[in-house]
Parts: C-alpha cells; structure tokens; sequence
C-alpha cells in the first residue's frame, strides 16, 4: 500500500464540485478555528525528503525522561519495569489481540483479563471488578453513574482537593443528567475532607446519591477521616479512589465500608509515555454488579469439565442493548490490564509492599531537604504521606519556581493549580511531589541545590 496517493489539481476542483465546496478549507469550517493545530511548522510545497527533515527537526525538541532528575507525581508514576514485563507483553498472541466480543474467544486472553479482575478485588477488598475501562477519571465518571443508578438524588460529593483533569471528568459525566457537582472543602492545616461539612450535606438540601473520597488525596497526604465516612453516609453510596501501590500497605477501602472502589492502574508495568494510555480500575459490591460499566470475565467449566474463562452479565453492553446499555463503555484496555497482572506477579505482594516501603522513606528524606529551604513549606499540611506530599511556594509562583527547576534538568513536581478560567480554588502556590525509583541521596540532594538556586534568582521575587 502506498504512503499517499497523489491528485492532480483538476482532481482536486472536480472533488470539490462535487462536494459543493470552493476550497479545501470549506471542509473544515465546522471547526472553530482555535481548535484547529494548522500546519504543525511545516510549510507548503515540501519533499517527502524534507518534510521528514522538519518533522524530526521538531521532534528533537522533546527531551526524555530519563534526561532529568524527576520527582512527577500524581496518577501517573515513572517505576523501574522488570524486562520479562516487555518480553512477556510483545509476544504475539497478546500484543495484536483485541478487546474480546465473542464470550469464549482467546482463552488465554480472557484468562489473563480474569487474574487482573482477581487482582483489584484482592487489593480493594471489593467483591467483584471488571476487565478494565480507560483510565482512572473515566473511572470516577462511571462510579458516579453507577450511585445515580442505584439511588435516588441530585448532588455528588468530591473533595476539593481532587485532580482538576478528573473534576472536568466528572463535570462531563454529570452534564445532561440534572446532577450537581458538590466540592467537600478541607481542612487547611491537614488538607483532610471536612467531616462536619459532610454530615450538614447529606442532612439537608436535595438529596446526595453518592461521594467519591481519594486515598491518598490530591494533596498526596493520607485522611484518616475516610474511615468515619460509610458511618456518616449510611445508605449512600460510597466510592473510594486508590492508588494500587498504596493499597499494599493499607487497609482494602472495602473492608471499611467503599460500595465502589476505582484507580489510576498505570503505574503497574507501563512507562508514563507523555501521559498515556492508561489503565482504568473498577471494582465494586456484588449487588451493584449488573449496573457496572464495562467488560467482566467469568470462570466455568467446559462441557468436559475443564476449567473455562468467558465474558458473562453481557446484557448490560451496548453490543447487546444498544441504546439501552448500561454504559457507553464498550470496550477496555486488554494490553494494559495484563500489563498490570504481570508487573504485580514479577515483583510479587512482598516486594510491592516494600516498594512502597522504600518510596515512603524516600519521600520523608526529600521532605526534610525541601523543607528549610526558605520560600518553600514543605510538606504543606500536617498529614501522614506515603511517596508524595504537596510543598507551598512562599516566594514567587509554583510555575514559575518549576520552569526554573526544568532550565536545570529538574522535573520539580506537578503544579496543582486548576488552569481553567474561575476554576482555581486554591489559594496557595501548591506543588505535589512524588518520591521515585530513582529519587537517590543524589536526586535528592540536587534537587534542594537546584531549589534553592531557583528561588535565589531576581526572577523568583517578582
């Protein structure tokens, strides 16, 4: 197959004739122009040969990860990938397989999605899950979706401190269903949910059908406070948004009370890959199973008596029901969900553990570094934290103090203002920063050199 296929100029006039158009760009003025990327740099009328030249002149702006001291954090993580992760992912039978349809299709496909379902319902103490969605803010879309369908209300519950990107998730979610919207403010000395604030919430005004609690919370920090919550909600709905890792050392959500428990899965066996994909996790109680989203895989018994996978409780879907499903969701990300059985099975339950064990110790050790920086607070709130914290910039703008961290090779962490027009709760120039496979003594030590050089310069003081 060719790599274009050429036209002359009449081919081109006698196309848009019969389209009734007198240019190109008539075909795209449905677009608002601001959308649109243009010509990406490279000009008209080039070569093959040079358009080539261009693409990968621009392409050589990008710097690697591996170019920096990085300290990102948030949903998604940069681990060290054991190399049977690549060799076992590459191979054919799983790597050009698609999201399966037919119910006994690929066993070992099914299999594998299988052991990732087992996997998130051992870790989130849930009953059952499913074989993944898209990522972790689809996730929390389709977890408010799920507490409207088994209860009656108008407000859900979220934490002020969660991520802005899955805030304009869950707005999407709610658009179109008469839902609003409701922030849980925190507690400015800890960044813990307002317990009081919530119980005044679920006791008057319209009724509240569901909330969603992050552990640990956008500020990185652990809130304790989550475990009073199922006793103040009683029948409403609870979900819980866990990063997997975390839950190696804590208590499974569903052990203290989460109907539904979801996640960010990226950072079992995948590189952050500048952003994406990533891997959605859903588990939830088993009488709520038939309204979950998504793809789920059952184990049998074949008419010989052998074990056997299949996709089951696939009334719900939308190749089924079609307009009727329960979901929009009609697919799942198969590569990535066995991506994350096999890192988990590599490194195995003892050595995630003290992965996070070691991240822990990491992240106190940049801590204590940061922290008698002057024109840094660091950690921000009073709270216990497991590989990442927030840190306030006292003296000049967080993105500012991080676009000088960058100039020296520093990924200093994620900026936690919410960029969007009137959207910007937050008071304070907040940072959240993440302790990494990577973040040595030497890491550590640079980047409170680096920091301090940054928050040195005239540039930090205007």
């Amino acid at each position: 197959m060719p790599r274009w296929i050429p036209q002359e100029a009449g081919e081109e006039e006698a196309l848009l004739r019969e389209l009734g158009l007198t240019d190109t760009e008539a075909l795209f003025q449905d677009i608002p122009k601001k959308v649109r990327l243009g010509r990406m740099g490279v000009g008209a009328g080039k070569t093959e040969q040079e358009v080539v030249a261009s693409v990968d002149q621009i392409l050589n702006r990008n710097r690697p990860l591996s170019q920096f001291a990085s300290f990102l954090g948030g949903r998604i993580a940069s681990r060290y990938l054991p190399a049977a992760v690549d060799a076992i992912l590459s191979r054919s039978e799983f790597y050009t397989s698609y999201t399966p349809y037919q119910p006994e299709a690929s066993q070992g496909m099914l299999q594998s999605l299988f052991e990732f379902q087992s996997l998130w319902v051992e870790l989130s103490g849930m009953d059952a899950a499913n074989a993944s969605l898209y990522d972790g803010a689809t996730a929390s879309g389709e977890a408010l979706l799920l507490c409207r369908r088994i209860r009656e209300g108008k407000r859900f519950l979220i934490p002020a401190s969660l991520p802005w990107e899955e805030k304009s998730v869950l707005a999407n979610y709610a658009s179109g269903h008469a839902i609003r919207i409701e922030e849980v403010p925190f507690d400015p000395q800890t960044g813990r949910m307002d317990l009081e604030w919530v119980r005044a919430a679920v006791r008057t005004g319209d009724p509240v059908f569901g909330l969603l609690a992050d552990l640990p919370n956008g500020f990185g920090h652990l809130d304790e406070g989550l475990l009073d919550l199922k006793g103040i909600l009683g029948e409403i709905p609870l979900v819980v948004s866990a990063d997997p890792l975390a839950l190696t050392v804590l208590e499974p959500p569903g052990q203290w009370g989460a109907d539904v428990v979801i996640g960010e899965g990226q950072g079992f066996g995948m590189p952050p890959n500048f952003g994406g994909p990533l891997l959605g996790l859903f588990a939830c109680r088993r009488e709520h199973l038939r309204y979950a989203p998504g793809r789920i895989v059952g184990a049998t018994h074949d008419n010989a008596g052998r074990r056997a996978f299949t996709l089951t409780l696939q009334t719900r879907e939308q190749h089924i029901r079609r307009s009727r499903a329960t979901s929009n969701i009609c697919t799942n990300e198969s590569l990535l969900a066995l991506a994350f059985v096999v890192y988990a099975g590599v490194v195995g339950p003892r050595g995630l553990a003290e992965l996070q064990r070691t991240l822990a110790e990491r992240a106190r050790t940049l801590a204590s570094a940061l922290g008698g920086i002057p024109g840094l607070t660091a950690p921000r709130f009073e709270a216990p934290y497991l590989g990442e914290f927030s840190i306030a910039v006292t003296h000049g703008s967080a993105a500012g103090f991080l676009d000088r961290l960058r100039r020296r090779k520093v990924l200093g962490g994620f900026p936690l203002a919410d960029p969007r027009p009137g959207h910007n709760a937050l008071r304070e120039e907040l940072i959240l920063v993440a302790a990494t496979e990577t973040s040595d003594d030497k890491a550590i030590a640079r980047y409170a050199r680096c920091a301090r050089s940054a928050l040195a310069t005239p540039e930090a003081a205007a």
